[in-house]
């Protein structure tokens, strides 16, 4: 016994055994219990298309800067409906192979946002391409590095119509007369990202949020005015892309500032746009719908907020309104 640091038969086997049981313990075990996970019902299997997204999500290391995790706390009921279940990730944990887990996408840090819902937030592929390709873009004071090698530069002769051209304006490009092409990688990375949502549980079986402990004595008023409430929907629904003074970005989004439709004294085309979205003008990107997002009031308070800034001079929409244009289209 007191020749064991002597005996090196002895410490191999001692440090296998010891190897042997916290590897069974701190990995095994779990990843067994793993097993027993099932996907929520309702929740869609992933595509091939967005599985090769994820490795490339994987590959390009994003879960440094991002999570995907809604913690049960109230802060963080900006990124989901509700905190993060282990189902939820059921397809994107399955194995890689025999040997291989797929690496965890929960991440640490929130360098950049929670993407848990970020396909629900922001919908539009255009806008995905554009942020990958130089994050300035669209926002102008991200400190998210751009992902160049995902696209190449095309002259106009070598563009083919499965080609997706990303709008960017010609001082960004090396060749200013070449178009901007997604190469198959970002296609798939944005198939990823706009596949990110929450599976909705229904209030009765979702978990809940944790309340805030913090005195909530000097809370605005539910009373708030609708431009107020507009202002806060508007920066988080349709700023990234008609930027936060409404004018927007050549080539990508149009500028609501000045606009004919924004100013129109009949907002029925306006509803309309936003309600089912928007894609019959080719020198701009395809606008998702926001009909299924959005209630009526926060889509009347959207528009009140486009219809009277920015220079525009235009009458309050109200959620009747929209109620009516939504009965509309949903009769059409």
């Amino acid at each position: 016994m007191f020749d064991f640091h002597k005996n090196h038969k002895l410490l191999v086997s001692t440090a296998f055994l010891g190897f042997a049981i916290l590897s069974t313990v701190i990995a095994i075990m779990p990843a067994m219990k793993l097993q027993e996970v099932q996907p929520l019902p309702g929740m869609e299997e992933m595509s091939q298309e967005e599985l090769k997204g994820l490795q490339i999500y994987v590959s390009e290391n994003c879960m440094a800067c991002h999570t995907q995790q809604v913690r049960n706390i109230e802060m963080d009921q900006v990124w989901g409906q509700r905190p993060s279940l282990a189902s939820d990730y059921f397809y994107s944990k399955q194995r890689l192979d025999l040997w291989r887990q797929s690496p965890s996408l929960l991440g640490s840090e929130r360098t950049g946002p929670d993407l848990t819902e970020v396909g629900k937030r922001q919908p539009g592929k255009e806008w995905h391409l554009l942020h990958l390709f130089n994050p300035r873009i669209v926002v102008k004071e991200s400190i998210m590095p751009g992902y160049p090698w995902l696209f190449e530069e095309k002259s106009p002769a070598m563009v083919t119509k499965k080609d997706i051209i990303v709008p960017v304006a010609t001082e960004l490009l090396k060749n200013p007369d070449h178009k901007l092409v997604a190469k198959p990688e970002a296609l798939a990375l944005v198939t990823y990202l706009q596949s990110l949502s929450q599976t909705n549980l229904g209030a009765e079986l979702s978990p809940g949020f944790i309340p805030s402990t913090r005195n909530k004595s000097d809370d605005k008023s539910d009373n708030i005015s609708s431009e107020l409430d507009g202002l806060q929907l508007y920066s988080e629904t349709c700023s990234a892309c008609h930027q936060p003074r409404g004018e927007g970005i050549t080539g990508a989004f149009p500028p609501l500032a000045a606009s004919e439709i924004v100013n129109d004294p009949d907002p029925n085309i306006l509803i309309q746009i936003i309600l089912s979205g928007y894609d019959a003008r080719a020198e701009f990107g395809v606008m998702p719908a926001f009909g299924d997002i959005l209630n009526d009031e926060e889509i009347a308070a959207i528009a009140t907020h486009e219809r009277s800034n920015w220079g525009n001079n235009a009458s309050e929409v109200t959620a009747e309104q929209v109620a009516e244009i939504r009965k509309f289209i949903q009769n059409q």
